[in-house]
């Protein structure tokens, strides 16, 4: 257990002297959101969606950017690049077993993503006057499962790609279909309804809906939830299979 402390401790502080993670995972969604709610139409409540404004909508889509930034374009290419390099390999042969060394990089980036959904929430309430989520345990469980299913995603594109260069090409590939079915280019609840229903069959855009209903005072829907868990448990089935230390 020490030994495992000791390692995370270690990568806590090389994740600090990573800017470009620090701004894309901590800053960027908040920066988002603050472009976009200076949209004046973006302020304004639109009886389409139901008296809200589309800054309300963009909340929940900022935070499934960060996960999204933290799960499938950070923590990727820092694995593989550990392997390639014959870090994990090399750690197989002390008393520290290269899963400390997993363990710690999905604890700090599920923990950096967790910390910029606190912060987008924050810029959103404070600057734009968008209410906080009224159902606040379905809001932290929706965002705990979409969490969990972008860390595990971002676990099999460690495993299926050999060299850090693979895994930011196989990234940037999930990247962009992640960040539609999130809704960043048009919020899930603004889509035709045919696409809304593929879309929430995915955990970007399950988790979209989840966190729209908790912020609204209601229950996530028991599907999305379920979704969400399930790729979350298929996917991580999935890295643990396909996954080699070198």
């Amino acid at each position: 257990m020490s030994a495992n402390l000791a390692v995370l401790k270690t990568e806590a502080r090389l994740f600090r002297r990573e800017p470009g993670t620090l701004f894309w995972v901590g800053l960027f969604p908040a920066v988002l959101l603050g472009i976009l709610g200076m949209i004046p139409s973006f302020r304004e409540a639109d009886p389409s969606l139901g008296g809200r404004r589309v800054v309300d909508l963009y909340v929940p889509v900022v935070l499934l950017v960060a996960v999204i930034m933290a799960g499938i374009q950070a923590m990727p290419p820092l694995l593989t690049g550990y392997r390639e390099r014959g870090i994990l390999r090399r750690m197989s042969t002390t008393p520290v077993r290269p899963g400390a060394l997993l363990g710690a990089q999905i604890t700090l980036h599920g923990a950096a993503a967790l910390g910029s959904a606190v912060l987008a929430l924050a810029v959103g309430r404070l600057a734009f006057g968008v209410q906080l989520p009224r159902q606040l345990l379905g809001y932290a469980l929706a965002l705990v499962l979409t969490l969990g299913s972008a860390l595990a995603l971002g676990c099999v594109l460690c495993s299926v790609a050999r060299t850090a260069k693979v895994a930011q090409v196989l990234g940037t590939a999930v990247f962009f279909p992640s960040m539609f079915t999130a809704g960043v280019w048009a919020p899930v609840q603004s889509m035709p309804e045919t696409l809304q229903h593929i879309v929430q069959l995915l955990p970007f855009g399950a988790g979209s809906q989840a966190l729209a209903q908790a912020a609204a005072g209601e229950w996530p829907g028991w599907s999305h939830l379920a979704v969400m868990a399930v790729w979350t448990l298929v996917l991580g089935w999935g890295a643990k299979r396909a996954f080699r230390w070198e």
